[in-house]
């Protein structure tokens, strides 16, 4: 059945949040519908802006460079937007199996925490030191993935991907930015700049020459309301993108990505990938973008299908330690050969202190309530003779039946009740 097993394309078998569009040439996220809404933000004030010029051309010889510079503006954000959206971020590829350990460690380091889920015969620590223009930096070991991160990568819990670089995950591109899409990323926040403050400044255009017409700012707005949806619009909108842009010029500037800003602060600390505003530029822009790290239409079998994807424990067929493990929310036991349920645990489960405490009670006058006869311990009985009181088992010696307390509490009651009326009739006879 594995020999006839017809092989697969990776993107066929990637077990990442990815969705993958014309036989894994195009790469998305999980969200990609929000990739839409991204392009009718754009395209629909757009188009409406270059109707609006067009309409105007006989009339302001200012409205046919208007409509090329909108025109023009709008492609081009678009194809940036589609460009960071549709390619690969600088995703890591993923381990079949965990990484082994170059060295023994041995000794407990309290600021270590070591990976035992996936890796229960072998010590990993979580991080580990590398060296990064002469500064260390702590790496962590992923454990989907199965491997220690490189420098300045992460794991993106949407895309279910480590990502080279990584930046954030965009929901208004739908895709983890990272090393190979980040320069696209910026430059179409920047070009979305740009557009909203050139619309915006050609609407005002327009209200200002129709002005001159209405006598009145208050008239010529309330005749062209296509140019005050225009003016709000790109007013609301210049605050986003324009913050971001402005945020991720400074970013740029000082060579951090959003994810380092937030989480580790180097301005309180050393950064070790500050090359100079110059030198950062240059990374980010004029530097080669590397390629992609994965051949998403590359054939592999089938049953390779766990080495591309995300490994889970498998609790069940080796992974566990020695010691046995019980799952309290499952009621399951789990053990290395096998796992029992916690009904037969209770039927495994040896009751010989319970039988001696017993035996110590009744050989005290204890009593104990039970409505069944006790029961003796007859291991190699054959067959069972009763001889009047004497109960005589094959291959054993005579002993005498055991009952309860409460059975023989009864007994006595009856035996006192039929004394009793014997001595009343023998009272009552003449």
């Amino acid at each position: 059945m594995a020999e006839d097993a017809k092989p697969r394309r990776l993107y066929q078998v990637w077990k990442g949040s990815n969705r993958f569009f014309c036989g894994g040439r195009l790469i998305f996220g999980p969200d990609v519908a929000s990739v839409l809404l991204s392009i009718l933000l754009i395209a629909g004030p757009a188009i409406a802006f270059c109707i609006r010029a067009h309409s105007k051309m006989e009339d302001h010889s200012y409205a046919l460079p208007a409509l090329i510079g909108g025109f023009i503006l709008a492609v081009m954000d678009l194809i940036f937007l589609f460009v960071t959206s549709a390619r690969d971020p600088g995703i890591v590829p993923r381990n079949s199996k965990p990484p082994e350990s170059d060295d023994t460690f041995d000794a407990t380091t309290p600021s270590m925490e070591w990976v035992n889920g996936r890796t229960p015969h072998m010590k990993l620590p979580r991080t580990k030191d590398v060296i990064v223009n002469g500064v260390p930096v702590k790496v962590k070991y992923c454990d989907p993935c199965l491997l220690f991160r490189p420098p300045r990568a992460s794991h993106c819990s949407i895309c279910n991907n480590c990502v080279q670089r990584f930046d954030h995950h965009c929901p208004w591109v739908g895709q983890c930015i990272g090393i190979r899409n980040y320069r696209f990323f910026f430059m179409f926040i920047s070009t979305s700049t740009v557009l909203c403050i050139y619309v915006f400044a050609f609407s005002w255009i327009d209200l200002l020459q129709l002005k001159r017409a209405k006598n009145s700012i208050w008239k010529a707005m309330s005749n062209d309301y296509l140019s005050d949806f225009l003016i709000i619009y790109c007013f609301v909108a210049v605050w986003f993108v324009g913050g971001l842009t402005v945020f991720h010029s400074y970013l740029i500037s000082t060579n951090q990505t959003t994810y380092e800003n937030f989480r580790y602060r180097y301005d309180k600390k050393e950064n070790p990938y500050n090359k100079g505003v110059m030198g950062n530029l240059r990374e980010v822009f004029f530097s080669k973008i590397p390629p992609s790290m994965n051949n998403f239409r590359a054939f592999v079998e089938v049953e390779e299908e766990d080495a591309v994807g995300v490994v889970t424990p498998n609790f069940g067929e080796g992974i566990m330690s020695s010691n046995e493990k019980i799952d309290i929310e499952m009621g399951m036991k789990l053990t290395e050969d096998g796992g029992f349920t916690l009904p037969e645990i209770l039927r495994n489960l040896e009751y010989d202190d319970s039988d001696d405490d017993l035996k110590n009670s009744e050989e005290d006058g204890g009593h104990f309530d039970s409505i069944f006869p006790v029961e003796q311990d007859m291991k190699e009985p054959t067959g069972t003779t009763i001889l009047g009181d004497q109960v005589t088992c094959s291959g054993q010696k005579a002993r005498e039946p055991v009952y309860s307390s409460s059975a023989l509490e009864d007994d006595n009651i009856a035996t006192e009740k039929k004394d009793d009326m014997s001595g009343s009739n023998q009272t009552a006879a003449p």
